[in-house]
């Protein structure tokens, strides 16, 4: 990817100075011919098709990392709120569009244009995703990662981080798109729908500001696109950390835990986390196998932690299976979807625990000890 971005970014700047000569004459002409003349309509549509040219240059130079930015302090939010108009106008009227946002929000230092563009690029992916219409979602909010997160499927730095998130309740997309969808001129719109540039472009804007984009998304159950922009200190707030910070000790456990997840790096990493932090876990890959272990299992299970969407049985009906042969056990839900999306689709209860992938080792004990043991850590 990265050697492709740089061959990318070469071509752009070289296309870009003959562009300027092609436009150049273009305008020259133009201004010369009488208006209404069939040369001076020529001169209008080369000057039209350079245009094109040069946007597109322009999403290859962003995939590259090379455009010239100019970086400002920014609160992500007034920017998305800014746009909430034109969004709305662009992905029509059979889409509802909703917007939240932590009050509290911290500032990253970006260019407000390529942050527009990569908001603008999400809604039209998503527009596309939902031809009969649906949810659209844009949250934002604070996001803190500590070192553990670093061992997980999503590599973040530790850090402060704006967290951006773009959801929709489309089409979804399986593993095989997923693991190409940030490649240049990749599409899976019909020919001469798409240029294959859009995610590309989202990419590199995210990189070249020094964050991350991260994807989750299941056939049928629709798409979240994650974008962690680094938080930079105004100066003259102080945010307040959040409890899941690497500066809270680790609050360890020793209840059993049936874990099911059905993406093997993420069960591996979660069963890693749960036994570092004291709990006995039975591990299943998918929802049978849980509903037989469930049953087999001669003691108590405190806690079912499961994925929402899993191939077969998915979480919630899994959850409700357990219940009826376990009616104490407690559920954590696992997803890459946020909070609010999951709830506006109507795949899980207001008061339903959830925990967001990617998880941190810390954001997960606080969430366990929350649900097993709420008054110890009030």
């Amino acid at each position: 990817m990265e050697a492709v971005g740089r061959l990318a970014g070469g071509i752009a700047h070289d296309f870009n100075n003959l562009l300027m000569v092609i436009q150049g004459y273009a305008d020259l002409l133009a201004d010369r011919l009488p208006a209404g003349e069939s040369l001076h309509r020529n001169a209008e549509q080369i000057q039209t098709a350079a245009q094109r040219a040069a946007a597109l240059t322009q999403q290859l130079l962003a995939f590259s990392r090379k455009q010239i930015l100019a970086p400002k302090i920014l609160n992500v939010h007034s920017v998305v709120a800014d746009m909430e108009k034109m969004l709305q106008r662009l992905i029509g009227e059979d889409i509802e569009l909703q917007t939240s946002s932590k009050p509290d929000l911290w500032l990253v230092k970006a260019d407000r244009s390529q942050i527009e563009q990569v908001v603008m690029n999400l809604a039209v992916n998503a527009r596309d995703a939902m031809p009969k219409g649906g949810r659209l979602m844009i949250e934002t909010t604070n996001v803190e990662f500590d070192a553990s997160v670093s061992h997980s499927p999503a590599v973040v730095a530790p850090g402060e981080y704006v967290m951006l998130a773009v959801t929709d309740n489309g089409c979804g997309m399986d593993t095989t798109t997923q693991a190409h969808i940030f490649e240049p001129f990749f599409t899976t719109k019909e020919k001469g729908k798409g240029t294959g540039l859009g995610l590309a472009t989202v990419y590199g804007v995210v990189k070249q500001s020094g964050g991350y984009v991260w994807v989750y998304s299941e056939p049928g159950h629709g798409t979240t696109f994650k974008i962690y922009l680094p938080r930079i200190e105004d100066g003259t707030a102080t945010a307040t950390r959040d409890r899941s910070a690497s500066a809270v000790p680790l609050l360890r456990g020793s209840e059993v835990v049936l874990l099911v997840e059905d993406e093997a790096g993420v069960r591996e990493l979660a069963r890693e986390y749960l036994e570092m932090s004291g709990y006995t876990v039975i591990v299943a890959p998918d929802g049978h196998t849980a509903i037989e272990l469930a049953a087999m299992h001669a003691g108590t299970i405190h806690l079912l932690m499961t994925d929402m969407v899993m191939p077969g049985i998915g979480g919630r009906e899994l959850a409700e299976r357990v219940l009826a042969v376990r009616p104490d056990i407690k559920i954590l839900y696992m997803s890459g979807y946020t909070d609010q999306a999951v709830v506006h689709q109507g795949i899980l209860g207001t008061d339903a625990p959830l925990l967001q992938k990617p998880f941190t080792l810390a954001t997960l004990t606080m969430k366990l000890r929350e649900i097993l043991a709420p008054a110890v850590v009030r």
